[in-house]
């Protein structure tokens, strides 16, 4: 605790806090996008429709709202409470209050992660340096979706546990009734279970390693009180509107390698991107941050920080998982491992003695002023200035909360507007997403993002459209589609050009619109075609659309 005799002005000062829930918005608008960052992917779209249909309706859906190729198929909205929450947002502050919210979430997050690792860090600079990777890394999956509140309760979670680690607090018995809103939010509630689970499994193991007979007792006993909140907040997950058969829902699509194998954000992540080079520092300090723990005998933090690295390899939308798990341990092997090199700096040069001590030094002092507990009046003003800048609308570039037209078939979407004839409608699913939130409730899409309610056997209908399969047509005309909004860069573009069917209605470099042509009949002979035609289509299918680089 700070002082209490330090000065009111003191308090009202920035500290390091702030800093870090600054982070994020320097970031973002410093070396990324800015607010279009957030609507990188259309998902948020139709979050924000389903929870105005639940706002209007005061009833959870249950079937789907979206599409002309399943419609009233039984749909699993997980994330409702986010649905419902931002689409309050969007009723009263448009596209700007939700992405404005979540980029706040985003800030509260780092900022606790801060406070986490200072209470594990004696050096403060290593804590803000670690905060500082992780916010870097953790970047690749920051949109205005539902799983940001994922990010947040696991700093929560950690949180909590850490509290209890270091002085048995009752708070661990909130985790359970956390649970239940984490659960509602979204679909990686499974992610604190299993946080609870494997401190509960770490405290066994430690015991085998433990001669102190008082000490094993302590260590099964924690592991008890684990177990036990485990099994509670698996228990509150089932309060939801669709009680166990969410947990099967959600298995079964995560089980399902068919779908996973196309979605990217289940695939790993490219090392030629930006930000793989602070998950790359990172995988290196965890590696020395475990061996730190094996040899201090604290197996729970190697379960974790090998664990969750295995995961984030595995796919990329698990990295920023993996960072904010294994930062508590990185920041308290960091600082630990500088403080035993300091501590036996006369065996080293002395130069290296006079840095070390030098860093020493610094730390301390940034430690003696940053110390006192503050009111973030940095932290509020930033907030304040951020809602500000976006509310008001502004026209730069970093600024617009909209879906970028650069992207995004904006343009053509007065063609697309309901009673222009325009029915049923193909694009790939991330440009589905955009047409639901554009057109809903009187239009319809093909596919839109939602991978685990249309399934693997129409995800294949939809990669062999778009891989401009010999049956391609034939599968459009089963779901009567009469009008095709495609990408000049996409392949299936430059096989409809080719195609008698269909005739160019629009096109403006970001997108063209084919409708059906007149007195054409579809092709639908499975057989042989003419060389010139297998010729056409083999080099198209080269360059097919991804089936969905997000998910939940």
């Amino acid at each position: 605790m700070g002082d209490p005799k330090t000065n009111f002005l003191v308090r009202m000062l920035p500290s390091l806090t702030d800093i870090a829930f600054i982070l994020p918005v320097v970031l973002l608008f410093a070396r990324m996008d800015g607010v279009k960052t957030m609507l990188g992917d259309g998902d948020t779209g139709w979050h924000v429709r389903t929870g105005e249909w639940i706002l209007a309706h005061h009833a959870i859906p249950r079937q789907d709202l979206f599409s002309f190729t399943k419609p009233d198929s039984p749909w699993f909205a997980w994330e409702w409470l986010w649905d419902v929450a931002f689409a309050w947002l969007h009723l009263h502050g448009g596209l700007a209050a939700v992405v404005t919210a979540s980029i706040l979430l985003i800030c509260l997050t780092f900022a606790l992660l801060f406070q986490l690792l200072i209470r594990n860090c004696e050096n403060r600079l290593v804590a803000l340096l670690v905060t500082f990777l992780v916010v870097g890394g953790s970047s690749v999956h920051w949109l205005a979706r539902p799983h940001l509140f994922t990010m947040f309760f696991v700093v929560v979670w950690l949180a909590i546990i850490d509290k209890n680690e270091k002085s048995g607090s009752r708070l661990i018995w909130l985790l359970p009734p956390l649970t239940v809103l984490w659960t509602n939010l979204h679909g990686g509630f499974f992610v604190g279970i299993l946080l609870t689970g494997t401190y509960a499994v770490g405290k066994l193991i430690e015991t085998l390693f433990v001669k102190d007979p008082k000490q094993r007792v302590t260590l099964i006993r924690s592991s008890g009180r684990y177990f036990l909140v485990t099994v509670a907040s698996a228990v509150a997950s089932l309060v939801n509107p669709y009680t166990y058969h969410l947990h099967r829902h959600i298995l079964e699509y995560l089980t399902d390698t068919k779908q996973l194998e196309n979605i990217s954000e289940f695939q790993s992540l490219s090392f030629h991107a930006p930000s793989a080079i602070f998950l790359e520092i990172m995988l290196a300090l965890a590696i020395v941050a475990a061996t730190h723990h094996a040899r201090q005998r604290r197996f729970t933090a190697v379960l974790l920080i090998a664990g969750w690295a295995h995961l984030a390899l595995m796919a990329s939308r698990n990295i920023p998982l993996f960072l904010l798990i294994s930062a508590p341990f990185v920041a308290s092997a960091l600082s630990n491992s500088l403080k035993a090199v300091r501590e036996k700096s006369t065996s080293l040069p002395a130069w290296m003695t006079t840095a070390f001590q030098t860093l020493h030094e610094i730390s301390e002092e940034i430690t003696v002023v940053d110390r006192p507990w503050r009111i973030h009046t940095g932290a509020l003003a930033s907030a304040l200035l951020l809602c500000t800048m976006i509310s008001v609308h502004a026209q730069a570039f970093r600024l617009r909360a909209e879906y970028d037209p650069k992207r995004y078939p904006a343009a053509a979407l007065r063609l697309l507007v309901p009673g222009a004839g325009h029915r049923r409608i193909f694009c790939d699913d991330e440009w589905g997403d955009y047409l639901a939130y554009q057109l809903y409730p009187a239009g319809r899409v093909f596919i839109d993002g939602r991978s685990d309610f249309y399934g693997a056997q129409f995800g294949q209908d939809y990669e062999d459209i778009v891989g401009v399969k010999y049956d391609w047509e034939t599968k459009l005309d089963r779901y009567h589609v009469d009008t095709l909004l495609l990408s000049p860069n996409s392949a299936m573009a430059g096989a409809v050009k080719q195609s008698a069917r269909w005739k160019i209605v629009y096109d403006d470099g970001t997108a063209i619109l084919f409708e059906a042509a007149p007195n054409n009949r579809i092709f639908t002979n499975s057989g042989s075609k003419d060389g010139a035609d297998q010729i056409l289509l083999g080099i198209a299918r080269v360059d097919t659309l991804n089936f969905k680089r997000t998910k939940r």
